[in-house]
């Protein structure tokens, strides 16, 4: 039975994280672990939702922040046992985000009295469909055990922090011909061709930068794939070009939507994926206060990461985890150990 101690160094717990193996859908062990020494802290309530746990403490503070992590990884590459060189923990989900986990499993096991209320959530299934997400399954089942004024998700962030997130939407613009034979072209209508005014309207697009709370998110719009075809002598009576929206927080989804159907006027389109993304909330002084603590600095998030899920319930929130994003996924996936012990330290000044 795979155990934990959460009394050991961050580093050698987030090497014990590691070095359980919970790929998406495969979080059983990791969650019992987890919840094993949770639940044996006197200061924490503790309930678990599948392979999802919630822990609080409930001191009746003024404000209370939630701090949350997945437990899941993408599959396994050969990076498994974790391995530390110095510098830094090497290994599957060091990064992505298991050194995230460790800080807030170290904080929730000694900080039994911090100034602010706390709200731990440990969840399953984040690398995976959002149908099997467990954060998102609390904020649609059970919104409450989220409640709180702030939150932080320990999102690989280069121990900066970046606030909200993008949106992000994907669309099949699709265009249709006629069959024919490609010795006798002109007996058909080629749906290669025709999507050629999509790809122009994507060249000259001009995306915004919008400055919100302070911050510059930058929009984009761009193909990312290309379909069409039949068979190397048949001229395609069909052709899709993919589409990705990546938008910033200040329009909702519905308002991308339109903004998408705008710019492709007069073809059709197929939605084949929409994810609101999050406004930073750095004009919320329970935001302002945490960037000030921890250094001072925000940046923009680009990408969508699951802070969506907390600006879905009218929390403000930021990403601020261990570890460069560029590194998580990869074989070599890895997290600095002075990372971890840095963002340790300021994560426990800011909750004493």
């Amino acid at each position: 039975m795979p155990s934990i101690d959460l009394s050991s160094d961050v580093v050698s717990l987030t090497a014990a994280l590691v070095d359980i193996e919970s790929v998406s859908l495969d979080e059983r062990a990791i969650a019992d672990a987890v919840e094993r020494e949770l639940v044996a802290l006197p200061h924490l309530s503790v309930v678990r939702d599948g392979h999802t746990i919630v822990a609080r403490t409930s001191l009746g503070r003024a404000e209370r922040v939630v701090i949350a992590g997945h437990l899941d990884t993408v599959p396994v590459n050969d990076n498994l046992p974790s391995r530390l060189d110095g510098e830094f923990l090497h290994g599957l989900g060091s990064c992505d985000m298991k050194g995230g986990v460790a800080i807030a499993l170290r904080l929730a096991a000694t900080v039994a009295e911090p100034v602010r209320d706390v709200t731990y959530v440990f969840y399953e299934a984040e690398e995976i469909e959002a149908k099997y997400n467990g954060l998102g399954r609390l904020a649609r089942e059970h919104p409450d055990r989220l409640d709180g004024d702030f939150a932080i998700l320990m999102e690989a962030s280069n121990a900066v922090v970046e606030a909200g997130c993008q949106g992000t939407l994907r669309v099949e613009v699709i265009t249709r011909g006629e069959r024919a034979h490609s010795a006798r072209s002109w007996m058909g209508s080629n749906a290669i061709h025709a999507a050629s005014p999509v790809l122009a309207r994507l060249v000259a697009y001009e995306p915004r930068s919008p400055v919100i709370d302070g911050l510059t998110y930058r929009e984009g719009l761009n193909a990312v794939g290309v379909r069409g075809g039949v068979a190397g002598n048949v001229v395609p009576d069909e052709a899709r070009v993919t589409v990705n929206y990546r938008f910033a927080p200040d329009r909702t989804a519905d308002e991308a939507l339109a903004h998408v159907r705008e710019v492709f006027a007069g073809f059709e389109l197929e939605v084949t994926d929409l994810a609101p993304g999050a406004l930073p909330g750095l004009d919320r002084p329970a935001a302002a206060a945490f960037v000030e603590a921890v250094g001072g600095v925000a940046n923009p998030k680009f990408g969508w990461t699951d802070v969506a899920q907390f600006t879905a319930l009218g929390i403000p929130a930021v990403n601020y985890g261990p570890g460069d994003p560029v590194f998580a996924h990869k074989q070599d996936e890895r997290v600095p150990i002075e990372q971890l012990y840095r963002l340790e330290a300021r994560l426990r000044d800011w909750l004493s």
